[in-house]
């Protein structure tokens, strides 16, 4: 029987993709600064970050590029996966209010190895403000 939750290797192709979004809050950043140990005042502390180049807090780059991570654990290729590289180039910062949307594209199958390389973006808007590449390993369990 098919896991529903996952995409088996012999149906994904190049160039399936699938999306996420989600709009950054105060809590989402509180939570992130507890949990990772980055408490730099960019994100959690409006009168430094009102004096910064960006004029007000900005969200930890990697509560957004975490969306990727979502994407490839429940929708391509699913359950069971796991995630083997990741590069990241933030571009724009993301603000509090901000609703970002995390999308990958199959962009490379490696049916003997079992791997499959994605490009991976997240958008605010239609502005890019992180792009990057994800390889991802399915385990031999993934086909049923």
């Amino acid at each position: 029987m098919r896991n529903l939750d996952s995409i088996p290797l012999c149906e994904i192709e190049v160039g399936m993709s699938a999306s996420y979004s989600q709009t950054i809050t105060d809590a989402d950043i509180m939570l992130y600064a507890g949990i990772s140990g980055d408490h730099n005042p960019i994100h959690l502390n409006d009168a430094y970050a009102e004096k910064s180049r960006f004029g007000k807090r900005i969200a930890h780059g990697m509560i957004s590029s975490s969306f990727f991570s979502a994407l490839f654990g429940t929708r391509i290729p699913g359950h069971g996966c796991v995630y083997a590289s990741q590069t990241l180039q933030f571009k724009y910062p993301v603000y509090i209010g901000d609703t970002v949307t995390a999308t990958v594209t199959v962009k490379h199958i490696d049916t003997e190895k079992r791997k499959l390389l994605f490009d991976t973006v997240c958008t605010v808007g239609r502005k890019k403000v992180i792009t990057g590449e994800a390889e991802i390993y399915i385990p031999i369990n993934n086909e049923t």
